[in-house]
């Protein structure tokens, strides 16, 4: 551990990435000079001490809501986006050890052959040996998120934040792509996310962390060193508490 570590605001600490963001420009499949970007940040929070739990979304691959809403079974098409945010993991696991990050793969669905089974204390135990994991493939159930999937994961971790690190500064009052009248929040609660219906995370996932005490940073990847920044205590993104 980095001599650094208690000076941490968050010591354990859940990272949740989109899988449009291991896209880039191309906005499908895998782009590897982002992948390699975004292996540089996880290298560089492990290097500060933190314990790292890695969910990655399976977008870029396939949206099983948005298929299911051309016509394809909505379970069909979750499980279809599962196995996307396996792929995404084995990408990034695949850089990382080439960077001499050691790392796991952990599913929700059983493939023994290419990832471990998803066993909580078997879970906990890697990250203890300072491995990152990358739990993969949703919470294996249909019509829950990823990012239900990573606060769930978190929870069982006992992770200290969640940090989802997207392509916008944080939170706004309205979709800041779409509406450039939008205004940055800085600081929100649990309950005024789901009153003013903002979509951070999905209702679920909220609930879940409003039930359980557990933070929320919203920031945007883009930004070189933001997600340190985040863990150190500086105030980046947005929070939501």
């Amino acid at each position: 551990m980095s001599d650094t570590a208690p000076e941490l605001r968050y010591k354990r600490v859940l990272l949740k990435l989109s899988g449009e963001a291991l896209a880039g420009d191309r906005g499908f499949g895998i782009d590897p000079s982002v992948v390699d970007q975004l292996t540089d940040e996880i290298q560089s929070i492990v290097e500060m001490g933190v314990t790292l739990g890695v969910v990655i979304g399976g977008g870029n691959i396939v949206r099983g809501a948005m298929a299911s809403k051309e016509g394809m079974d909505r379970v069909q098409a979750d499980y279809m986006g599962m196995l996307s945010t396996i792929i995404n993991a084995l990408a990034v696991q695949d850089l990382l050890e080439h960077k001499g990050v050691e790392t796991r793969v952990m599913t929700a669905i059983r493939m023994e052959e290419i990832a471990e089974p998803y066993i909580r204390r078997r879970a906990l135990r890697h990250m203890e040996k300072e491995r990152v994991v990358l739990f993969a493939g949703g919470t294996g159930n249909p019509y829950f998120s990823t990012d239900t999937a990573a606060v769930l994961r978190a929870i069982e971790m006992g992770s200290d934040v969640v940090i989802k690190a997207t392509k916008v500064q944080g939170v706004y009052t309205a979709d800041p792509v779409k509406n450039p009248d939008a205004e940055f929040i800085p600081n929100i609660t649990f309950q005024e996310i789901v009153s003013r219906e903002l979509a951070v995370m999905d209702a679920a996932a909220v609930s879940l962390c409003k039930e359980n005490g557990l933070p929320i940073i919203v920031l945007n990847l883009e930004n070189r060193g933001a997600v340190a920044d985040a863990i150190r205590g500086e105030h980046v993104g947005t929070l939501v508490s």
